[in-house]
């Protein structure tokens, strides 16, 4: 299994990015997706989550009303379309996916694969 994610980069305070998250190996159909972030120094922290049939989401107070989760099933593809950015956003941020069915985390015990990291920079 393995979870490939694309769209980082380098973005001025107030820009937009869209991240994306392919998995390939296994279908997660029915299974919860996640967006984490590691800034450096600091732990690894919870982003936004998004249940198997995308009706139930979840995000951290930081980023609510800025960003959006989204997927795609059909492609095995998780999203998050990021707006308004802040420097404080600027992190590696990570797409996760839980080896279980019908359930959604904010806690990174919760997702079960990873993928590398992308890294998002943005300048003030």
């Amino acid at each position: 299994v393995q979870l490939q994610a694309s769209g980082g980069g380098l973005v001025q305070a107030g820009g937009s990015l869209r991240l994306s998250c392919s998995a390939s190996g296994r279908t997660f159909s029915r299974s919860a997706k996640g967006w984490f972030r590691q800034a450096p120094g600091k732990e690894r922290e919870f982003v936004a989550a998004i249940n198997w049939s995308g009706g139930s989401t979840l995000y951290a107070d930081s980023v609510k009303g800025r960003f959006t989760i989204s997927r795609d099933n059909a492609k095995n593809t998780v999203y998050l379309q990021m707006n308004s950015l802040k420097p404080e956003d600027t992190a590696v941020y990570y797409c996760a996916a839980d080896g279980k069915v019908y359930t959604i985390s904010t806690m990174t015990t919760g997702y079960d694969y990873w993928g590398q990291g992308t890294l998002v920079t943005v300048s003030s």
